[in-house]
């Protein structure tokens, strides 16, 4: 059975052009203020809907995604965009990094993961009510012409193609990356936009009674979120493309959206309630789409295994799994498999070549990893900033089921990857049963209870009361007190 993380691996124009990442318009109506959905945003996000939920691992259900639907719901209807609740589809999708994102018609989508970062409704709501600005201001119509220019990359055999024709050099792919954790890439507003929104969604904050400080509160933990992520994956930086870089500079966001609250009405947070709500949720991967342990990715219902190169860090995503480092990045996937792995990494090789460009290794290698026969080619291919080197490796799993690694690093020197390539291998039964989920699980603090007591039992090996004060909103000087609910990480079952 071919798992949910490659199943999707193609995404229509239409979403293309439809899909918006967080944004917010210059020269958009008057704030707050907007026209119904109309007859064919509805029919246009109706079609995109189901394809979305698939590229972002399904729409959840139950009392997790019944939650996060009342109270999206009942933000959207403060835009005027619609006159009921029932006028906009809220999804909880089962994705491990922090994104939201919307498409015309009233759709709105928050990740789980997302939702495991937030403290309290108002944060829940504020960040479906930001989604829901971009749907009333009509910001996917609005860049739909860059979108045109700059089509949104969708089979994992495109990411590179952008790379090898384009007008970027190594550098500048390294630093986008190859689709991280084979996320959709959303279109990328401007600074300006990004604030109006912000702006809209505090007035719906406002509106709907909640605390409009939520909206600074949950930027503020996205900033540090990926400060922690870019230390814990021993990164430079914290620039990955999940929600923060579709909705720019989370840090510099935080202020001035506490500046725009300043003042307004609106005490509502209904932490608690919300805490007690998503106890229990899974936090991380899932995995049913495998899941990174440090350099290790495993997968048990596939039954393989692979361990990123030292000094480079994955990324999980419904579709693939991304690695990326200084020397290069890469990616595992499938594409279709007809029993001949020289046809496969051929095939890969053209469509990683894209339109107008023919892309061929200049000999393919035949092997055995671990047991697994495998095929490997490299092409050297000109780019912007110098040659790089392509290669693409692969491993029959079945007669009809093949998986491979798709690689570009700069010229000479792919072999950064050789330890990734050799370490593929299947897992045995009892090894993918011991595979299992991390979970939020809401606990009261006791008297004398400690953030370094508490921290003591989240479910990692290191950078562990860091991880607790940045999933509870905790600055480095915060204490906590007696009463209070607050998230820890732990192994589920």
């Amino acid at each position: 059975m071919i798992s949910r993380k490659f199943a999707a691996l193609s995404t229509t124009a239409a979403m293309a052009l439809t899909l918006s990442g967080c944004a917010a318009v210059g020269g958009a109506p008057v704030p707050g203020t907007s026209a119904p959905i109309t007859q064919s945003e509805a029919q246009q996000g109706a079609e995109a809907h189901p394809q979305l939920l698939a590229e972002f691992g399904g729409a959840m259900t139950g009392p997790y995604a019944q939650y996060v639907e009342q109270v999206g719901q009942n933000i959207a209807v403060q835009s005027g965009l619609g006159n009921a609740r029932s006028s906009f589809t809220v999804s909880l999708v089962n994705s491990p990094v922090n994104n939201a994102f919307a498409i015309p018609g009233g759709y709105v989508y928050t990740t789980r993961q997302l939702v495991t970062l937030m403290n309290n409704e108002a944060e829940l709501a504020g960040v479906l009510g930001h989604e829901v600005a971009h749907v009333a201001a009509r910001h996917s119509q609005r860049r739909q012409q860059a979108a045109q220019r700059n089509t949104l990359l969708g089979a994992a055999g495109a990411i590179l193609s952008g790379v090898l024709l384009g007008n970027s050099g190594l550098g500048d792919t390294l630093s986008r990356g190859i689709l991280q954790g084979s996320q959709l890439l959303t279109l990328r507003f401007s600074r300006s936009q990004e604030l109006e929104a912000d702006e809209l969604g505090i007035q719906y904050l406002t509106k709907a009674g909640y605390d409009p400080m939520a909206m600074s509160t949950v930027l503020r933990s996205l900033a540090l979120q990926n400060n922690l992520d870019a230390q814990v994956q021993g990164r430079d930086n914290a620039t990955i493309p999940e929600w923060a870089s579709t909705h720019p500079d989370p840090a510099s966001r935080v202020q001035t959206a506490a500046s725009k609250a300043q003042g307004l009405p609106g005490t509502v947070t209904n932490r608690d309630t919300f805490l007690t709500r998503i106890d229990g949720m899974i936090y991380g991967d899932d995995p049913e789409q495998g899941i990174v342990e440090g350099r290790q990715f495993i997968h048990p219902e596939l039954k393989l295994s692979f361990t990123a190169p030292q000094g480079f860090y994955m990324v999980n995503g419904t579709r693939a799994v991304s690695i990326n480092g200084q020397s290069g990045q890469a990616q595992l996937t499938l594409a279709p498999y007809n029993g001949n792995l020289d046809t496969y990494v051929n095939n890969v090789f053209a469509n990683l070549g894209g339109e107008g460009q023919t892309l061929r290794p200049a000999n393919l290698q035949r092997t055995t990893v671990n047991g697994l026969p495998a095929v490997y080619g490299t092409a050297r291919v000109n780019s912007g900033n110098g040659q790089v080197d392509v290669v693409v490796f692969a491993y029959e799993f079945s007669n009809d089921r093949a998986y491979h690694f798709q690689a570009i690093s700069q010229a000479g020197r792919a072999s950064a990857f050789t330890p990734m390539f050799q370490s593929m291998r299947r897992i045995s039964a009892s090894e993918a049963a011991n595979v299992v989920p991390r979970k939020v699980d809401v606990v009261t603090v006791r008297a004398g209870d400690t953030v370094a007591s508490l921290a003591n039992r989240m479910a990692y090996t290191n950078a562990q009361e860091a991880r607790f004060r940045v999933l509870n909103g905790l600055g480095n000087n915060e204490s906590l007190q007696a009463g209070q609910k607050v998230k820890i990480v732990v192994r589920g079952s």
